[in-house]
């Protein structure tokens, strides 16, 4: 279902995937931006339910994958979008090599959405980079495994005993709002990773949107010192 939660922002949660054979739910956040196109972030299944709301709100002129694991529908959606733009880090871009990508996304937003929408690329770790977004006109920053954040109601529907056991003590779970333990332990080099989360705490946060878990509408600054609280 598709949810409004902002000035020109929407988020939309897709069906679950499994990653290493956790269930992980999935959510992609859609912009409009001024002059009227979409920029869609992390795009999740193309239901023919999210392609009529899609064209309801406008044209999709951006394809965006944050990191190198959220790829996985962008080839269905560039193929329906043929005109939209596909973007992503370095690291999205050689894992798929099928797909025509603009330059590779960094600290510097590109022209298309600078006026609108921050990023910072937070880097640091040899297994995962991810480049962390801000929409302005919402205060809402958006994360995709930086931040995962798991309802208890969630965990008991999907995941057995001991992966409940696993979240809870890798703190990604509502409350704590951390990256997974694998991911925290890889950044290996934190000064260029501390110096990414100054800049996102920076932000003016009211609303933070991850991939998985439950998003948070308020307090959103409070909600990142503690996510970030590992680094």
């Amino acid at each position: 279902m598709l949810q409004k939660i902002g000035n020109e922002i929407w988020v939309f949660d897709g069906d679950c995937v499994s990653f290493y054979g956790f269930p992980y739910p999935t959510r992609c956040v859609i912009v409009r931006l001024k002059g009227g196109g979409l920029w869609v972030w992390s795009p999740t299944k193309l239901t023919e339910e999210l392609r009529a709301i899609v064209q309801d709100l406008g044209p999709v002129e951006h394809l965006v994958s944050p990191n190198k694991i959220h790829y996985l529908f962008l080839a269905e959606w560039a193929d329906a979008f043929p005109g939209a733009k596909v973007w992503g880090p370095a690291s999205t871009i050689a894992k798929c090599p099928e797909l025509e990508f603009e330059k590779a996304l960094t600290e510097t937003p590109p022209l298309d959405w600078a006026d609108e929408i921050d990023q910072v690329w937070m880097q640091g770790s040899p297994a995962l980079d991810e480049v962390v977004f801000h929409h302005r006109s919402s205060a809402t920053t958006i994360l995709a495994d930086l931040s995962e954040n798991f309802s208890d109601a969630f965990l008991r529907e999907h995941w057995k005993p001991w992966a409940r056991w696993i979240a809870r003590r890798w703190k990604i779970v509502e409350g704590w709002g951390y990256a997974p333990l694998e991911w925290r332990l890889s950044f290996i080099f934190r000064k260029p990773a501390r110096a990414a989360k100054a800049r996102i705490l920076d932000w003016p946060t009211e609303q933070v949107v991850m991939a998985h878990g439950e998003w948070q509408s308020s307090d959103g600054q409070a909600f990142l010192k503690k996510a970030f609280a590992w680094l």
